[in-house]
């Protein structure tokens, strides 16, 4: 199953090799496309994963505030999604 991240028309993230976590599709580092992240200021604090960091996409000419997030010093537990990015909001997850 290939499965994909898109918004506002553009595909940020495609990936055969997805890791489920809580619902949420978490994409390995080399299947996102970076030059539509752009680094955010928010961290928020998982109790079994540590603290994530935040990520805003720009596509199609706008910008969709803090919707990738991704654990770069998880805990031990959720050591599989390190590096790892997840989408939420009006990201579309679409599977195929």
């Amino acid at each position: 199953m290939t499965v994909e991240a898109r918004w506002n028309g553009e595909t940020i993230a495609r990936s055969e090799t997805t890791v489920i976590v809580e619902g949420n599709h978490y994409f390995p580092p080399a299947s996102v496309n970076r030059g539509n992240l752009v680094h955010s200021s928010k961290t928020t604090h998982c109790p079994w994963k540590g603290d994530a960091s935040y990520f805003s996409i720009n596509a199609g000419g706008e910008m969709n505030t803090d919707a990738a997030w991704c654990y770069t010093d998880p805990k031990p537990k959720a050591e599989h999604i390190r590096d790892h990015i997840a989408f939420y909001g009006s990201v579309e997850i679409i599977e195929s």
